[in-house]
C-alpha cells in the first residue's frame, strides 16, 4: 500500500492580517504539494479545517498518529496546524515536514528546526521558483519514505528514551480503510458543490446521506461536510433533516453545528423558523461569546424580520434594523478583522441615519477588507465590499474602479443580485435625502447587465 501523506494547511485564500494580499494556499497544495505526491507516489489526504469550523476531531488525531508522512504549511499563525504540529511531533520522531513562505517569521521555538520555504508574489507562489520548490519537496517526500533513522522532531531529538506512541497493526489498517472512504466521499462532495443545477446537487447528496446509513455512527468531519453541502446548493429543508438526525451530545459540543442549523431554518422561514433560529444563536453567543460567524448569522436574521416588516409594520421593522446593527457591530468589534459584519453595520446604519456608527466603523471596515486585498482582490466579495463603502462614502471614483474589478471576475449571477440590492437601497436613501443618484445608477445599470448576460 501507499505511504499515507497528511497535509496540515488553510485552505483557500488567507491572510495573518499583517500581509497587503492573501495567500492562495489552493495554488499551493494543486501546482507542487499534490504533483510531489503523485511523483513519489504516496496517498494524500488534506484535512479542510475550514469546513469543521477549527474543530479538532477523532479522525485528525487519528491522520497525525498514523499518517507515514505530515506536511504542515506554516507560513501563517493558524491554531489548529501549530496544534496538528504539536501532536505529531509528540507522536511521530521522524517523517515530518514544514513548508512555509520565504518571509515568513517563525516562532521562536521552530527557528532551529529545518523546513522547506517557498517564494510568495502578489499571494502567489513565484513563477521563477514554484519548480524548484516542487523539486525539493519531492526530495524530501522520498527523504522521508527511506530514512527510517533521521528524527525531525524535537522531543525525540532531545530526549533519547522518549517513546512516542506505536498502534498496534489492525488499528493502522482500519484507520487506512476508513481515511480512504471518508476523502473519496469528501472528493464526490466538493465535486458536488460545483453543479449549476442545484436540483441534481440535492439529489447525488441525499444519495451520499442514505449510503452513510446511521448518522450517530458517522464520523463528525463527514457529517458536517454534508451539512454544509446541503448549505452551498441551498438545500435548507435538507440542513434541517440532517441536523435532527445528529445526536443531542454532539450538537450541543459544536458550535459550529447549531451556527449552521440556525442559518438553514432563517433561510427556510417556516412558521416560527426564524424566532427558534434567534434563540440558537443567542444560546451559541452566551456559551462562547460574540463571533463574526455567530453574529453575522443573528444579525442576517435580524436583517431579514426587517425586510419582511418594513412594510406592513414600520415600527417593529425599525427595531429588527436597530437589533441587526447592534449584533453586526458586535461581531465585528469581536475580531475587527473580519470586515464580513463590520459591512454589514455600516450599511444598515446608513440606511438608518445613524452617522455616528458608519463614522465609527467605515475607516476599520475600510481597512479590514484592504490588509485582505481590497481593491486589487482576486474574491468578488472583498471587492464588492470596497464598492459599497465607496458609494456609502460617496467616493465614486473608487466605485468605479471597484466596479471594473467586479465586472471582470467570473462569479456567479447571485453574487451579483446581492450587490445590486444592497446598492438599490443605498441609492433609495440618497433618494430620500434629495441627493444626486446618477453615480450610482450607472453602477447598477452596468452590475445588471452583467448579471443578465451569466
Amino acid at each position: 500500500m501507499k505511504p499515507l501523506l497528511f497535509v496540515a494547511m488553510p485552505f483557500g485564500k488567507k491572510s495573518d492580517g499583517g500581509r497587503a494580499v492573501e495567500i492562495d494556499f489552493d495554488q499551493i497544495y494543486e501546482d507542487v504539494i499534490k504533483p510531489a505526491a503523485d511523483a513519489e507516489n504516496v496517498e494524500l489526504i488534506r484535512a479542510d479545517e475550514e469546513r469543521m469550523g477549527g474543530i479538532i476531531h477523532l479522525p485528525m488525531f487519528e491522520r497525525l498518529l498514523l499518517a507515514e508522512i505530515v506536511i504542515a504549511d506554516l507560513t501563517i499563525p493558524n491554531p489548529n496546524v501549530f496544534y496538528e504540529l504539536g501532536v505529531r511531533h509528540c507522536a511521530k520522531p521522524r517523517s515530518t515536514i514544514l513548508i512555509f513562505s520565504n518571509d515568513t517569521q517563525l516562532p521562536f521555538d521552530l527557528k532551529p528546526i529545518r523546513g522547506l520555504p517557498y517564494q510568495l508574489k502578489e499571494g502567489k507562489l513565484d513563477e521563477e521558483t514554484k519548480e524548484d520548490f516542487k523539486t525539493n519537496l519531492k526530495k524530501l517526500l522520498g527523504e522521508a519514505k527511506e530514512d527510517l533513522e533521521a528524527k525531525d522532531s524535537p522531543l525525540f531529538q532531545l530526549i533519547s528514551e522518549f517513546p512516542g506512541i506505536d498502534l498496534p497493526h489492525d488499528v493502522t489498517e482500519s484507520f487506512r480503510d476508513r481515511v480512504q472512504n471518508i476523502s473519496d466521499l469528501q472528493e464526490d462532495m466538493r465535486t458536488i458543490r460545483s453543479y449549476t443545477d442545484n436540483e441534481k446537487a440535492k439529489n447525488e447528496l441525499l444519495a451520499i446521506e442514505n449510503s452513510l446509513g446511521d448518522i450517530k455512527s458517522t464520523p463528525l468531519e463527514l457529517v458536517l461536510d454534508l451539512l454544509l453541502s446541503y448549505r452551498d446548493v441551498k438545500c435548507y429543508q435538507e440542513m434541517v433533516m440532517l441536523y435532527e438526525k445528529i445526536p443531542r451530545e454532539i450538537k450541543d459540543s459544536s458550535s459550529t453545528i447549531r451556527e449552521q442549523y440556525a442559518f438553514a431554518l432563517n433561510r427556510r422561514n417556516n412558521p416560527g423558523d426564524r424566532t427558534k433560529a434567534i434563540g440558537i444563536i443567542e444560546e451559541v453567543i452566551n456559551q462562547y461569546g460574540a463571533s463574526p460567524e455567530s453574529s453575522g448569522i443573528l444579525g442576517r436574521i435580524y436583517k431579514d424580520k426587517y425586510e419582511e416588516n418594513k412594510e406592513s409594520n414600520s415600527t417593529k421593522a425599525k427595531a429588527y434594523l436597530k437589533k441587526a446593527i447592534k449584533v453586526y457591530y458586535e461581531g465585528f468589534q469581536a475580531d475587527p478583522r473580519d470586515f464580513y459584519p463590520g459591512i454589514n453595520a455600516v450599511t444598515l446604519a446608513y440606511l438608518n441615519d445613524d452617522i455616528q456608527i458608519v463614522e465609527e466603523l467605515i475607516s476599520p471596515v475600510t481597512f479590514a477588507v484592504t490588509r485582505r486585498g481590497g481593491l486589487n482582490s482576486r474574491n468578488y466579495w472583498e471587492v464588492a465590499t470596497v464598492l459599497e463603502l465607496a458609494s456609502i462614502n460617496e467616493d465614486w471614483a473608487f466605485a468605479q474602479r471597484a466596479l471594473e474589478n467586479m465586472l471582470i471576475m467570473e462569479s456567479p449571477s447571485w453574487t451579483y443580485e446581492t450587490t445590486l440590492k444592497n446598492l438599490e437601497k443605498i441609492k433609495f436613501k440618497r433618494q430620500e435625502s434629495n441627493k444626486c443618484t446618477s453615480e450610482i445608477d450607472q453602477i447598477l445599470e452596468e452590475l445588471k447587465q452583467q448579471k443578465n448576460m451569466l
